[in-house]
């Protein structure tokens, strides 16, 4: 009897041990296919997602350029490096922020016919160390990634491009305002300088160069007419001198000389003087023929001293008659030679005078312009100063309102793609490989958890008696 229940006391134990063995067996199996078949189910289920990869560059060079007024001065620009502040700005998240902004991705979507859901945000990466962005964007086909890369890099090339020209609109509208602004201040100066060249007659500083110029040549001149003056009146005294007459009387001389009728008076005078000194060595003064002789001889003088008053303008004696008579103390043709050459020279010294005294008038005249002109100089260099510092404003201004609109990236540096838009080749989601290993490791643990509740289990079941 006894032996019997203990029979069916093991029995029963070894049952037990059995049935709890195989509801852990069971569960560990039931936990590992749901692990499996979660595993495949998302697999099966999941759509392939594909990502484009791209890069993108900020160039770091700085560019100038200089450009050179003759006469004026000269303007210049800088393009400084979006690098080159010490600050820790960095250029790159600016153009990280527009590229995840709203106005981008929604050109971009409306470009593909998307919406700005379907389309999705890029994941824009900063390189460090770099000047280098990546971009990556998704899609449920390697094409549609590619295509949504693609239309990006165009909406934002071209948001890039509008707020470089709202920019330049705002810059210009400076600008234009400066350049208004010193170009009615040139049309000022330059109204100013006109009108005070008009009112003075001042036109530059080479029209008082030239009127110095001309007193000293006027200058020269006149030291060479006092010489020849001087010269000429040394010559008028020596033939004075050789000839015992004054200039005036040489003149008178040469004058009475070239009269035909007084010559003949003259003559009849002479011949008559001549016959009664004669008659007087033979006749007795009383007698005829001597006193006919005398009144001829008188006759003749009355008309000589007539004539001579006529053409002198004035009285004459005998005497001064005698004195100017070309034929006395020297021969005839001499006398009258030299009395010419008395003549000329005579007429040659009022000449140079009458030229020295000229020139001293011409002289005086431009002094008192030339120091007219000088005081008028100062005011005239100033109203110049005025406008060339005006039109040095104004050309600069306009200088770099032309080189402005040339220089279109300076906020907004040009990019450049380094690469282009990649079409993938393979699915990067889901990853088989990652969802096989979660699905083993859930299993692992799975197995290894039931495998120790198993093994306490065992180990805490009562001991037999």
């Amino acid at each position: 009897m006894t032996n019997y229940i203990q029979i069916s006391a093991g029995y029963s134990g070894k049952s037990a041990f059995s049935r709890r063995w195989l509801s852990y067996l069971l569960l560990g199996l039931t936990t590992n296919v749901a692990f499996w078949a979660s595993a495949f189910l998302y697999l099966k289920v999941t759509p392939p997602t594909y990502i484009s990869y791209s890069a993108v560059n900020l160039p770091g060079s700085s560019t100038n350029a200089n450009v050179s007024l003759p006469g004026i001065g000269q303007a210049s620009y800088e393009n400084i490096s979006p690098y080159a502040s010490s600050s820790s700005q960095d250029p790159r998240e600016n153009y990280k922020f527009i590229a995840q902004s709203e106005p981008v991705l929604k050109a971009a979507a409306a470009n593909l016919n998307m919406s700005l859901g379907e389309f999705g945000e890029p994941r824009i990466k900063v390189v460090d160390n770099t000047t280098v962005m990546t971009v990556e964007f998704k899609g449920t086909s390697p094409h549609e990634a590619q295509n949504k890369s693609l239309a990006f890099h165009k909406a934002l090339e071209a948001r890039l491009n509008q707020l470089r020209t709202q920019e330049a609109v705002r810059r210009d509208v400076g600008f234009q305002t400066g350049l208004n602004s010193s170009q009615k201040k040139l049309q000022i100066a330059q109204k100013n300088l006109s009108d005070y060249k008009a009112s003075s007659g001042l036109n530059s500083d080479a029209q008082i160069k030239d009127l110095t110029t001309n007193i000293e040549e006027l200058r020269r001149q006149r030291a060479e007419v006092l010489a020849s003056q001087q010269q000429t009146s040394t010559r008028l005294q020596q033939l004075s001198a050789n000839l015992k007459l004054s200039a005036p009387q040489a003149t008178d001389a040469f004058t009475l000389q070239t009269d035909q009728v007084f010559q003949q008076n003259l003559k009849n005078y002479s011949d008559a003087s001549a016959s009664v000194v004669v008659l007087e060595s033979k006749y007795l003064p009383d007698h005829p023929i001597l006193v006919s002789e005398k009144a001829k001889r008188d006759a003749a003088q009355s008309a000589l001293l007539a004539r001579s008053q006529l053409i002198l303008g004035r009285p004459a004696n005998i005497e001064t008659i005698k004195t100017l008579n070309l034929s006395s103390s020297v021969s005839g043709n001499s006398r009258e030679l030299l009395l010419q050459q008395l003549v000329t020279v005579q007429a040659d010294q009022k000449g140079l005078a009458s030229q020295a005294q000229a020139i001293n008038e011409q002289i005086n005249l431009l002094e008192s312009r030339l120091k007219n002109l000088t005081q008028q100089e100062s005011k005239l260099d100033a109203l110049k100063r005025d406008m060339q510092v005006a039109e040095a404003v104004f050309s600069s201004t306009l200088t770099r309102l032309d080189i402005g609109k040339s220089n279109t990236f300076g906020s907004y540096p040009l990019i450049q793609i380094l690469t282009e838009p990649s079409l993938p080749d393979t699915p990067t989601e889901p990853k088989k490989a990652y969802v096989y290993l979660g699905a083993a490791i859930g299993s692992l643990f799975s197995s290894t958890g039931f495998l120790l509740l198993w093994l306490r289990a065992n180990k805490n079941k009562p001991s037999k008696n």
